[in-house]
């Protein structure tokens, strides 16, 4: 499939590709996301959205078209470009890699499907301490397409920065001991608290193959990484100091010396902990307003968020001044990134998307 877009392209909010000295390794460490991230001044605030890549853009579901989510994510040309649609049509300050989160999982072998209208699901739950046979080490062999696509999209994003993408240990073993997606969390909270030892020893590996992932994207040229926990807001604070924290600490200290951007759902009573765990940026979803945010983190992080994902279908108006009202509130952070509070909803209409990147750099 040949990319729709020319290195150096024009789009309406700027230019997409390599800058003039192409000597440098990573042409996008002086972008606004990346100062944002290291806690220095920037031009104006960034921007980008999780969940851009995505059903909410029609030219990804027209690309999309017969080809499953996993399939998808495991074609070097389709990740490229599906990475680089929200970022010609938005003109947001990063771009987030395209995948999944159980796409290391399926590389080494665990048999699972992403179901339509469902989510992950294992064929196998994981329940007892043969089960940790079936996680083997992940290298750079198992996964070459990332290898690739990432190279493809540094080449073709130049100074705008590329988001590593991957599953915290908590998520990953919510799915492998749910067998799928779960309200209360009750099987993975039995293993939790019924046999530590066994948690600890699946949260390892998991950490090992989360860590791998993220280090092949950084390795092929990802600026920055997130790591999504989806589920962890599940625990209480002092459960997550105690079966969970370690594993996302040793992940988020394995990757380098590129921002780490923690995001959870729920949160709110863990951000604190969240930050302690190494995170450089920690994402804060919409329940907790950014400078109540900064008060329980403390200091020395930047923080990412908080924009309601539903606010995009109200009036202009309302959309203008919450805008504002996250900016605001984000000023009390030492640095800040505007994204939503969770991912970009499908129903989502990409112009409004626009027009809220249009306002944040603005400074509305």
């Amino acid at each position: 499939m040949a990319l729709q877009l020319a290195r150096g392209a024009v789009t309406a909010h700027g230019t997409i590709g390599p800058m003039s000295d192409e000597s440098s390794p990573r042409p996008a460490y002086d972008s606004a996301f990346l100062r944002a991230c290291r806690r220095e001044p920037v031009p104006h605030t960034p921007v980008w959205f999780m969940r851009q890549a995505g059903r909410a853009l029609p030219e990804y579901r027209k690309l999309r078209e017969g080809t499953a989510m996993l399939d998808s994510c495991m074609r070097p040309d389709m990740v490229t470009e599906i990475t680089l649609q929200p970022v010609r049509r938005l003109g947001v300050d990063a771009a987030i890699f395209f995948s999944d989160i159980v796409v290391p999982l399926k590389a080494i072998g665990v048999d699972l499907d992403i179901v339509p209208g469902v989510g992950p699901v294992v064929a196998e739950p994981f329940r007892t301490a043969r089960d940790l046979d079936r996680l083997p080490v992940l290298t750079p062999e198992h996964v070459p397409y990332i290898t690739e696509a990432v190279r493809a999209l540094v080449g073709e994003l130049g100074a705008t920065p590329l988001i590593g993408f991957a599953g915290a240990p908590f998520t990953l073993a919510s799915y492998l001991v749910e067998g799928g997606p779960s309200r209360n969390h009750a099987r993975t909270k039995a293993l939790m608290y019924g046999e530590p030892e066994l948690w600890s020893q699946l949260l390892d590996r998991l950490a090992d193959i989360t860590l791998a992932f993220l280090r092949v994207q950084i390795d092929a040229g990802a600026s920055a990484v997130q790591l999504f926990d989806s589920w962890v807001g599940a625990l209480p604070a002092q459960d997550y100091r105690a079966f969970v924290q370690p594993h996302s600490a040793r992940v988020l200290a394995g990757v380098g010396d590129v921002p780490r951007i923690h995001f959870g759902v729920g949160t709110g009573e863990l951000l604190h902990d969240m930050g302690a765990a190494g995170a450089d940026v920690v994402g804060v979803d919409w329940r907790v307003p950014l400078d109540e945010a900064v008060r329980r983190i403390g200091p020395g992080k930047a923080l990412q968020g908080n924009l309601d994902p539903t606010l995009v279908f109200a009036p202009d108006d309302v959309v203008r001044r919450k805008v504002h009202e996250v900016l605001v509130a984000g000023k009390a952070a030492e640095g800040h990134v505007f994204n939503l509070g969770h991912g970009v909803l499908p129903e989502t209409d990409p112009d409004v998307l626009a027009r809220i990147v249009d306002l944040v750099h603005a400074g509305v």
